[in-house]
């Protein structure tokens, strides 16, 4: 793979341009995985779904995603960032109007495992594109920029999909979503410059460049790394992607409306939070003093929700602080990344990447075997204690996670300057 010093966008509105669409691709994997929340009852109740099943639905997304990854980052390396994200995006398209059309519990699971694989590189690619077209103390702000403006993604799976499934319903809702998705990587090809010549990655024989995936494995601190990737955004994918809405529902009586607006808060705040997390690490002069701060806080975050009963107006603050807190992923990529040498930079982040997203399955499928197991009340509602030990177990994780990471090094650029 190239360095990042390969040819950069000759015009600052070509660099827009280029973003944009970067941005635009990724949203739309934003708005698939947490579309779920949403909807959840209204899934449950017409395919009479159990919390297994809601959380196996969910997390489906995240398990062929997740699976997809180390075969992603070697085609990103082999053959370019964006023809292998052109490749998945129409699976992508596939799988949603799959689900839009699906007439059973078992297609819908499907059809989001073909929208996890169609997602698969729209996070990678760009990230891969930023490292070789821009210097590399803009990578951390870039991959903010990417984080932050795709959770209009997120943004529109709360209160904008909320009001579309109740004016039009939710089948016509993705197929709205499948067009769109189509448009966007429309947009790719004319936006994105073709494939620079990647070098090494092209010339390496298909054994080498598995072996490359051992080396990235064994790079010092790639462990502590990883395992926070694993546990960080799975905590927001299960709060607000599944089960945020249903404890909405459930504990506090809101209805498809309430619920919607609710976790819009906690998305949007996440948005603000990535963009604001993604330049920390210049004034902290670290990757892990951040990282630590913003994990410590979401661990306590998610100690609160479990141990006192909040009402309606504290459950509205409380996921604006978590998702403020809980978004300071963009660090954690940069650092991630820091620790892999270029030719390795495509494996690298995407191993890293299924820390993120397959932390996410294991969180919603482990979490609905959770709910199941401390069961539902006598009309049909799950017990507040359930949803507590959810909480419990996302905290748990991650604190865990965090004591790990301590010893992991830090590569950042201003502790290594003269």
């Amino acid at each position: 793979m190239n360095s990042s010093s390969s040819v950069a966008p000759a015009r600052s509105e070509t660099a827009l341009l280029l973003i944009l669409a970067l941005i635009a691709i990724y949203a739309v994997s934003q708005f698939l995985r947490n579309s779920i929340g949403v909807i959840a009852h209204d899934l449950a109740r017409q395919l009479n779904l159990t919390a297994t099943q809601i959380g196996l639905l969910s997390s489906t997304f995240f398990f062929s995603f997740a699976a997809a990854q180390i075969p992603v980052g070697i085609a990103i390396d082999r053959y370019g960032p964006k023809r292998t994200m052109l490749a998945t995006a129409v699976l992508a398209v596939v799988g949603t109007a799959l689900f839009a059309m699906a007439p059973s519990a078992a297609t819908l699971i499907a059809s989001r495992a073909v929208m996890g694989l169609g997602c698969s590189t729209f996070f990678m690619a760009p990230l891969v594109i930023y490292a070789r077209r821009f210097p590399p103390e803009r990578f951390a702000g870039l991959t903010s920029l990417q984080m932050g403006f795709a959770n209009i993604g997120t943004l529109s799976a709360t209160a904008p999909l909320a009001a579309s499934a109740a004016l039009f319903g939710w089948r016509a809702s993705f197929l709205g979503v499948a067009v769109l998705t189509a448009l966007v990587a429309l947009a790719i090809v004319w936006a994105v410059p073709k494939d620079t010549v990647a070098g090494r990655g092209e010339q390496e024989s298909w054994a080498s460049t598995f072996r490359g995936v051992g080396k990235a494995l064994r790079v010092r601190s790639f462990w502590p790394v990883f395992f926070v990737h694993l546990t960080a955004y799975s905590c927001f994918a299960t709060m607000v992607g599944l089960w945020g809405g249903p404890w909405l529902t459930d504990v506090h009586g809101a209805d498809l409306t309430a619920r919607g607006n609710i976790l819009l808060i906690g998305a949007a705040a996440q948005m603000i939070g990535l963009l604001l997390w993604g330049v920390m690490d210049r004034y902290w002069g670290s990757y892990k003093r951040p990282v630590l701060f913003g994990g410590g806080a979401t661990v306590l975050l998610l100690a609160i929700v479990t141990l006192f009963p909040l009402d309606r107006t504290s459950a509205t603050v409380w996921f604006g602080l978590f998702g403020l807190f809980v978004a300071f992923t963009p660090i954690l990529t940069a650092h991630g990344k820091s620790l892999f040498p270029p030719e390795l930079t495509g494996r690298g982040i995407t191993l890293m990447n299924i820390g993120s997203i397959g932390g996410a399955f294991l969180s919603q499928s482990v979490t609905g075997l959770l709910m199941d197991a401390v069961g539902r009340a006598e009309n049909g509602v799950y017990l507040p204690e359930g949803y507590r030990v959810v909480f419990a177990s996302l905290g748990g994780w991650l604190l865990l996670s965090l004591l790990f990471y301590r010893g992991a090094i830090d590569p950042h650029p201003s502790r290594h300057a003269a």
